[in-house]
């Protein structure tokens, strides 16, 4: 049987293809540290779970397909709060911010079609381009460039007939870049003057280590242009719940997306309620105590990273990942050698390897991503077994 050339395209994720090794790696009585994908182990809030608990209907029915009432309203009174006034029928009620995505690739984008976003990007998006028939053309960037990308030199270039939308994310994934409120004009003005869609990703909006936050919305005169891609995930560290928006002023593409929403008649009703109370119930001093927890993560992970000799990195300003060049040949290779051949003290650990994180994989064979998401003195321990495994690996492969 032929299977679709579009889901062929896309590959399988370097956050969990090595998922298989971990389950050996654990049946041999190894600990395994997770630095490869970003599940936090910050506590969901409580009043999401009393929330679902204290549910007493009969039946737990369908949601509207555009989302339940108590959770439209709880999210559009946040953006009230950003200085951004919305409507009813602005904000779409997703399957975390995934669904998101995929939504808004199927709306605007046909056979062969175009999106720029720059690289290294979060793998998923190549999932999403490609099983609507679209395609990436990544924006290059460095690490000495501290990844920057929001400018006109970079962009317009690459700007061509079928080109139909800018894809960021902010705070990045996985670079950890904030755009600053100069930047972000920037995308705005080339999305309005090349009559492009700008889909800026801002579910980790929340994490930004000077504290300030922003979103394309609040940039007047490109209505028609942005869409932002939301979600309760990381913001309430709630990874489970998928619970999310796609969000927008271009009333055509809502409609349109209205269609999807209803063909997959709608997202679960308890979780949408348990999303609602969180923005009811938490705010300002929740997201800084959040933020103050993963700045501590932060500099537990560069410092230890800056003990691993020729381990290079950019600190991140956002976000809880980074990206490292390491000394080796293939950091595939070194992950299968750290769960199936390497241990300390009956320890081992996991990342990201960064070849999934870039349109060809050779530019990323010796870079990682790394997830700080857990405890500092976990994140401590966690890179030093990286350190260890490097120099293992090594002794093994220059033999």
């Amino acid at each position: 049987m032929k299977l679709s050339s579009r889901i062929k395209r896309c590959g399988l994720s370097p956050m969990r293809q090595f998922y298989p090794s971990e389950v050996a790696a654990v049946s041999r009585g190894l600990k395994v540290y997770h630095m490869n994908i970003g599940q936090p182990d910050i506590e969901t809030p409580l009043v999401f779970l009393e929330e679902v608990r204290r549910y007493q209907g009969p039946v737990v029915p369908y949601a509207p397909a555009p989302g339940e009432k108590a959770y439209l309203k709880a999210v559009q009174a946040y953006y009230g709060e950003l200085g951004c006034a919305l409507e009813e029928g602005e904000i779409l009620a997703t399957f975390g911010g995934s669904e998101a995505l995929e939504i808004a690739m199927a709306c605007i984008l046909e056979e062969g079609d175009e999106v720029l976003v720059p690289e290294p990007f979060y793998p998923n998006y190549t999932t999403f381009i490609n099983v609507t028939g679209g395609k990436i053309r990544p924006i290059p960037t460095s690490a000495e460039e501290g990844y920057r990308f929001a400018s006109r030199d970079k962009i317009e270039p690459l700007i061509n007939g079928r080109t139909r939308a800018i894809l960021v994310t902010t705070p990045g994934n996985p670079t950890g870049v904030v755009l600053s409120h100069e930047e972000m004009e920037q995308l705005v003005d080339i999305a309005r003057e090349h009559s492009l869609f700008l889909i800026s990703d801002e579910v980790y909006r929340e994490i930004v280590y000077t504290g300030e936050k922003e979103t394309m919305l609040s940039f007047s005169g490109a209505e028609e242009n942005v869409v932002v891609i939301d979600s309760v995930s990381k913001r309430f560290s709630t990874t489970g719940a998928r619970v999310g928006a796609l969000v927008s002023r271009n009333r055509e593409l809502m409609n349109e997306a209205l269609k999807w929403a209803q063909g997959r008649l709608c997202i679960t009703t308890l979780d949408q309620l348990g999303a609602a109370k969180m923005y009811e119930a938490l705010g300002t001093d929740y997201f800084a105590a959040v933020r103050d927890e993963y700045r501590r993560r932060r500099e537990a992970t560069v410092t230890a990273l800056g003990k691993i000799p020729g381990a290079e990195f950019t600190c991140p300003e956002g976000a809880f990942y980074l990206m490292v060049t390491l000394p080796v040949d293939d950091t595939e290779k070194l992950q299968y050698f750290l769960l199936e051949e390497f241990e300390d003290q009956g320890e081992t650990v996991m990342f990201a390897p960064g070849a999934g994180f870039y349109s060809e994989p050779d530019l990323g064979r010796d870079k990682i991503r790394i997830a700080y998401v857990t405890a500092p003195e976990e994140m401590t321990r966690a890179v030093e077994l990286l350190g260890l495994g490097i120099e293992a690996y090594r002794r093994k492969t220059q033999k």
